[in-house]
């Protein structure tokens, strides 16, 4: 499927919602998505993460592991994905979540820029501070406890959202857009055509 057609077929959609995710996904230029959880008591939140990996195995983001996102998927491991894409595109995607190995932590954090890692070290995320202050003395400290490699935190790491749903909805006018939604269904994808 490429942007500008007038909608989303079967045909141009394929049999495997990854492939079909991933030529969206290409095209996008973006790895900002909306990320959805829920705590133990059923409180619902939200908030845009950055897509660092895409295949069959699922959807990873990293965090850390004491962030209010963290808690929710340690407490109710479930969660939702949506990335917008205008001007007519969105892909929704549900399933179960998961920590990802230590070693696929370790890679990726690697990849990070040294001022991104020693930022993940001084920010207690989502914590009360009473000054900006306050995290850059943090700041200061891991930048002079680390004058080389920046080693990853016990408390960052990843997460993988395995999807038991991907939906693909292309923009149509009159607000009868198109929707494909695949759900699992035991080892296949079941592909359905959802009304708008």
């Amino acid at each position: 499927m490429i942007r500008g057609m007038a909608g989303l077929s079967e045909d141009d959609a394929g049999d495997d919602p990854m492939e079909a995710f991933r030529r969206w996904y290409a095209d996008a230029g973006t790895d900002a998505v909306a990320l959805a959880t829920a705590s133990a008591d059923g409180a619902p939140a939200a908030r845009m993460v950055l897509l660092k990996g895409a295949d069959e195995r699922g959807f990873v983001f990293f965090t850390n592991a004491a962030s209010p996102k963290a808690r929710d998927l340690a407490a109710n491991p479930r969660a939702a994905l949506l990335f917008h894409w205008p001007p007519d595109r969105q892909v929704r995607v549900t399933g179960p979540v998961a920590r990802v190995a230590d070693e696929e932590s370790d890679a990726y954090w690697r990849t990070r820029p040294r001022g991104s890692q020693l930022g993940a070290w001084a920010s207690r995320q989502s914590e009360v501070i009473a000054t900006r202050a306050v995290l850059e003395e943090r700041l200061d400290e891991v930048t002079r406890a680390f004058p080389g490699e920046v080693p990853r935190p016990p408390f960052w790491g990843g997460w993988r959202l395995v999807p038991g749903t991907i939906e693909l909805w292309h923009h149509r006018d009159d607000r009868l857009h198109d929707r494909l939604q695949w759900r699992r269904d035991g080892d296949r994808w079941v592909r359905e055509r959802l009304s708008p």
